[in-house]
């Protein structure tokens, strides 16, 4: 096979071309179960041989009559084994985020006609059983772990007969580049989720365009923990396919640093708040050591805030980055399992001071930049340090065209564009116009074709003065700070900018200990007159970096970090701005009263 036309040729492409004995792993009890290129696509071709038995079809191969199957799974071997099973019978793969709430659920599943859901365990079937009756495509639901009440998805597992395996060849064959291969629900920050229409050629071409920016080491492994729901995890593990990196899947969130030692992974793919968190835990470390290491900890610190790319800094600066990378930043790297080649991060903003950082303690952050209506990538850091910018997104990739509209948004046209929001042509042609996708960001393009995002244009608001404020920059800017967890900027049609701050409450009580403050508890502490001066102080040494327009007048102090289950933030860890607005209308009162 020279080169795959559909997304389910990669099984193939990697077996005649790199076949790997441990192609996907995960961890079962204290072991990693591996498994080889040819099991991966004998079980794909077993499920899809369940599947024509359950009666899925690819109907006349139009987008409404295909059939359609849910996944709300976490990241599994099963997750892709599946997704090309139905790619190959021609049914249509929906993926959708285990944290999904339960109106969103019944919207997704109603709105796509799903018949067959998979599960990954007991607290999602009952999700789904809640509303099981008000789905009435739905014929049965199968579960990956052993489930009460439900369907194992082993027992979907036939025999392959000659005439399942021939029916599967006569639809595969049908297959095109341009036809459908899945309908991914953007959650969003607002309104109802938008079946996004990818096909693939949509996909693919961004996997061949994005190969040139990943590293070409003969012998790689990828630990796989941000969600395959989202485009960039699931597009990233099509093109280790092609490279012949073996995915393994991360246990959970919570046992990431494990699994890193046991794994010691080549790459990862992490959104922005992932390497935030990574970050403080390595700053926490070094503020518990004591003495010369603790200097030596911070000194070497102090010296890769000042890291340049592409730069020589002479001969005195490069000596000294070179002893700290040997005595301080190699205890980093062991931390994520001394092998990292580098990271790659998108879905939103990253901090340039933390690239800037990371990149000179030896891990290099990729950072791309791309919409789910782009499969996903539009620009991207490459590996190779000439190809990497900070403060931007990287080049362009091979066959995307980027221009910038009069107002600054970014609009964007390539065999990656969607085919259009599921049966919404009226979306579809709200953000399309001549090819061109409106993405919905403002940003600038460099005359050498790198890429810089400046902000959200529907985050951008207007003061009640008539200036307008791009809130994202004054928001990265001050979780720069170490005492600042997150924060959200305010003063849409207000006299001034004010600020929703959650604060980093492990280094807060370190201080206020050192303070002499005994009453320690979040409540406590945000009400606290010495911890509301020194957020007043670090508030103005910021304000110095922005105009007097875009200055913090006021602010307050939250008990509760954001979090997906509460609400506050989407699947990608963004903020949803107008959930947070409603829920602190009589905090933000405060502000402006």
């Amino acid at each position: 096979m020279t080169e795959p036309r559909r997304l389910f040729d990669c099984i193939q492409y990697q077996l005649e071309n790199n076949p790997l004995q441990d192609m996907f792993a995960a961890k079962e009890g204290t072991q990693w179960k591996k498994y080889s290129t040819q099991a991966v696509q004998d079980i794909a071709t077993r499920i899809s041989c369940g599947l024509l038995n359950q009666g899925i079809s690819c109907g006349d191969m139009t987008e409404e009559s295909r059939d359609k199957i849910a996944i709300i799974s976490k990241n599994r071997p099963e997750w892709l084994m599946l997704d090309f099973a139905v790619q190959q019978i021609g049914a249509v793969l929906v993926p959708i985020y285990p944290t999904i709430n339960v109106n969103e659920l019944q919207f997704v599943l109603n709105d796509s006609k799903v018949k067959i859901i998979f599960v990954n365990d007991q607290e999602i079937f009952h999700k789904v059983i809640s509303i099981r009756d008000k789905i009435p495509s739905l014929q049965e639901i199968f579960s990956f772990e052993h489930v009460v009440n439900a369907r194992y998805w082993k027992e979907l597992l036939p025999e392959p007969s000659p005439d399942l395996l021939q029916k599967i060849r006569d639809i595969s064959a049908k297959i095109q580049y341009e036809d459908l291969a899945t309908i991914i629900y953007t959650s969003g920050t607002t309104g109802t989720p938008k079946g996004v229409m990818l096909s693939h050629k949509n996909i693919l071409s961004n996997v061949m365009a994005c190969l040139p920016a990943f590293p070409n080491e003969p012998r790689m492994s990828a630990l796989s923990f941000l969600p395959l729901n989202h485009i960039l995890e699931r597009m990233v593990s099509y093109l280790y396919l092609f490279k012949g990196v073996a995915i393994y899947y991360a246990e959970s969130l919570d046992k990431i640093g494990e699994n890193l030692q046991e794994v010691r992974p080549s790459i990862f793919i992490a959104v922005p708040r992932v390497i935030e968190k990574v970050y403080d835990r390595i700053m926490q470390k070094g503020a518990e050591l004591r003495g010369t290491k603790k200097k030596l900890f911070f000194w070497a610190h102090s010296l890769a805030e000042k890291f340049e790319i592409n730069t020589n800094q002479g001969l005195w600066y490069n000596s000294r980055l070179a002893i700290a990378n040997k005595l301080v930043f190699s205890k980093w790297r062991e931390g994520l399992g001394n092998n990292l080649l580098c990271v790659v991060t998108g879905g939103a903003a990253c901090q340039v001071r933390l690239i800037r950082i990371f990149t000179a303690a030896k891990i290099p952050i990729m950072e791309g930049y791309g919409l789910t209506e782009t499969s996903p990538v539009i620009a991207v850091n490459r590996y190779e340090e000439s190809g990497r910018r900070f403060g931007t997104v990287g080049p362009l990739i091979d066959g995307v065209d980027v221009k910038i509209a009069e107002d600054g948004e970014i609009l964007c046209k390539g065999p990656n564009i969607m085919l259009g929001y599921y049966k919404r042509p009226d979306l579809t042609e709200e953000i399309m116009s001549d090819g061109w996708l409106k993405t919905g960001d403002i940003g600038m393009l460099s005359e050498d074709k790198f890429l810089s995002i400046t902000d959200r244009k529907k985050e951008l608001f207007k003061t009640s003065g008539g200036k307008y404020v791009a809130p994202l920059a004054i928001e990265n800017k001050l979780k720069e700070s170490m005492f600042i967890e997150q924060v959200m900027v305010l003063g849409a049609d207000r006299k001034f900018v004010g600020a929703l701050i959650v604060p980093a409450f492990p280094y807060l009580k370190d201080w206020a200990r050192q303070k002499g403050i005994s009453e320690l508890s979040n409540q406590a502490m945000i009400r606290n007159p010495a911890v509301i001066e020194m957020y007043k102080e670090l508030v103005e040494s910021f304000n110095k970096y922005f105009n007097h327009v875009e200055q913090i007048k006021k602010f307050e102090l939250l008990p509760d970090e954001w979090t997906i289950d509460t609400g506050e933030l989407t699947p990608k860890l963004s903020l949803k701005r107008k959930v947070i607005m409603e829920k602190y209308r009589d905090v933000i009162e405060r502000i402006y009263a």
